[in-house]
């Protein structure tokens, strides 16, 4: 979500080297970016003035600093590094405010990229959306003479997953559509993607062990992507796949919804319960997870043949 951010300002500023801290699972995600000088990965041994790493960030003497996380460590560190601080921010007030009294003062935000870009005055982000960049080396495991659609199940949170039992009933719909379904997630969607891919005839499980760039060479040959309020969301915007995002306790407002990319967001607009947690919970607080039962397999398949009639 933060590379239009930085491909924007490389865009416009192409002088500039930029640099980029991030924690080191996720760092394959910004590997390969072109936009990018460095890429540095944040180390709890930063908390020490003693570090010889933390030395070394400070040589480089920046000029700016865009602190996009906000929290105790990204402020922590910036500040020792004596650059000036542009950081974002997060507006939990309101989130807190649509969560627990249900007052939507974040009707009319954009996404989650564009306010990232507000940190800069008066910067205008270009069109193309979300990056993945990936090494060539990597060959997919699917065949190019079969329709496929991707399923990805998993998420942090039980609330915003959508039940096993649904995605098992939608793939075996597909499944006699003459369309295979293939399973994608990381080490912690194992389980999940298993039990799911074994209901399905014929699905192919290609859960991995948080293997970003597997995930994106093989996802690349779907025509669509079935998921949840999820990392896996966004990379198939990157990778510019049609998704269907299926949204349960969280809403779009939050800025997390797919971005510039063909989507479908499925969700139940008629609870007042709606959001009941702005990250997701481990169970539903009124015991009925309507938010995610009443989004039936049937709803998702006919929307799916709209977004793949579409194309």
């Amino acid at each position: 979500l933060t590379t239009p951010l930085v491909r924007s300002i490389k865009k416009q500023y192409p002088q500039i080297s930029i640099s980029f801290m991030l924690k080191e699972q996720y760092k394959n995600l910004l590997k390969y970016n072109p936009n990018l000088s460095e890429v540095y990965l944040y180390k709890k041994e930063f908390s020490t003035q003693k570090n010889i790493q933390l030395n070394g960030l400070k040589s480089k003497k920046f000029d700016l600093i865009i602190d996009l996380q906000n929290n105790f460590r990204s402020n922590a560190l910036s500040l020792k590094l004596g650059a000036p601080v542009k950081r974002f921010k997060k507006k939990n007030f309101y989130k807190l405010l649509l969560v627990y009294l249900k007052i939507n003062r974040l009707r009319n935000e954009p996404p989650i990229p564009e306010r990232y870009s507000r940190v800069l005055k008066n910067f205008e982000l270009d069109e193309e959306g979300l990056d993945l960049f990936m090494p060539d080396a990597i060959s997919s495991k699917l065949s190019d003479d079969k329709k496929y659609v991707g399923f990805a199940p998993g998420s942090r949170h039980f609330t915003k997953m959508w039940p096993k039992k649904y995605f098992t009933d939608l793939g075996n719909f597909l499944g006699k559509s003459g369309i295979t379904v293939v399973l994608f997630g990381g080490k912690d969607d194992m389980e999940t993607c298993r039990v799911i891919s074994d209901e399905i005839s014929g699905s192919i499980n290609l859960c991995n062990n948080d293997d970003i760039f597997e995930t994106a060479v093989n996802m690349k040959k779907c025509s669509a992507l079935i998921c949840n309020d999820s990392g896996m969301m966004h990379v198939s915007c990157a990778l510019k796949i049609p998704v269907i995002a299926i949204f349960g306790s969280t809403v779009e407002e939050f800025g997390f919804a797919p971005y510039k990319n063909k989507n479908i967001i499925l969700e139940n607009g008629n609870l007042s319960c709606r959001p009941c947690s702005h990250i997701g919970k481990e169970a539903c607080p009124k015991k009925h997870f309507k938010c995610m039962t009443e989004i039936t397999p049937l709803i998702a398949f006919n929307k799916l043949k709209l977004l793949l009639e579409s194309r």
